[in-house]
């Protein structure tokens, strides 16, 4: 059985600081978001759960509303999707 996980677009610099500089990339591994390229970021389970624990003051923090699943950056919010295994 695979691991769920979801990838969002954000561009490249919101990928890397996401990846490298946020709060949740200070966490061990698996808890992280991951860029992988294209400017996008993958969250697992874990790192999705994580990211829900920010304040919306910060960047990187996940709303789950009518809208959907978005990780939002400043002002920006992008959607979330889920990739099947």
């Amino acid at each position: 059985m695979g691991t769920q996980r979801w990838v969002a677009e954000v561009g490249e610099d919101n990928a890397r600081w996401l990846a490298t500089e946020s709060r949740t990339a200070l966490l061990a591994s698996e808890y992280r978001p991951r860029a992988v390229g294209g400017g996008c970021i993958e969250l697992s389970a874990l790192a999705l759960g994580a990211s829900r624990e920010l304040g919306e003051e910060e960047d990187g923090y996940i709303t789950d509303d009518g809208e959907g699943l978005r990780v939002w950056i400043g002002d920006d919010a992008f959607e979330l999707q889920l990739v099947e295994p």
